[in-house]
């Protein structure tokens, strides 16, 4: 598809130090995710799903500040949706997050190599205008556009999934 040559281009671009970091990046929020799981006392999913339902409309270093202090009873400031789901993610893990982006942030996070997370700068690689969004069909094609990609390039879905997005917010 042309979001497929779209991300295959992006990739293309990559230099080795990129392809490092985005190969460590989901590792990396994976031990924030166990820091947060051992503070509530619960599993390594549900503590992925608490960062990723803290992740809408945040910097990373702010989703982490924010997780990290909601594991241990303090008070976050965020969107009242966020919270909601980080509550729900304590006792429903995955099942918590309804939206596909979160969804699929939950599962990287907790080391799910094929899950891919599209969400605005996955949106711009692609060619789409992320200011008008994306409908679930979209989200899909988007997704097995990485898919593609990744078995194009031999990495997982995840790590090129990174890897596009590192691009993409580094050429903004």
């Amino acid at each position: 598809s042309a979001h497929t040559k779209k991300y295959l281009a992006t990739i293309s671009t990559a230099t080795p130090r990129q392809i490092e970091e985005a190969s460590t990046w989901y590792a990396e929020a994976q031990s924030v995710a166990e820091d947060v799981a051992e503070n509530l006392k619960v599993s390594l999913e549900h503590g992925a799903s608490v960062v990723a339902a803290l992740s809408p409309r945040e910097r990373w270093s702010s989703n982490v500040a924010k997780a990290l202090a909601f594991s241990m009873g303090k008070p976050v400031v965020g969107l009242s949706n966020n919270l909601t789901m980080a509550k729900a993610s304590v006792e429903l893990g995955f099942g918590a997050l309804k939206g596909p982006k979160t969804n699929a942030f939950a599962r990287a996070i907790a080391g799910d190599s094929g899950a891919v997370v599209i969400d605005t700068w996955m949106i711009r690689a692609a060619g789409l205008d992320p200011i008008k969004g994306i409908n679930l069909g979209q989200y899909r094609d988007l997704s097995k556009s990485v898919v593609s990609v990744a078995r194009r390039v031999e990495l997982t879905p995840r790590t090129t999934q990174a890897l596009i997005w590192l691009i993409a917010r580094n050429e903004a």
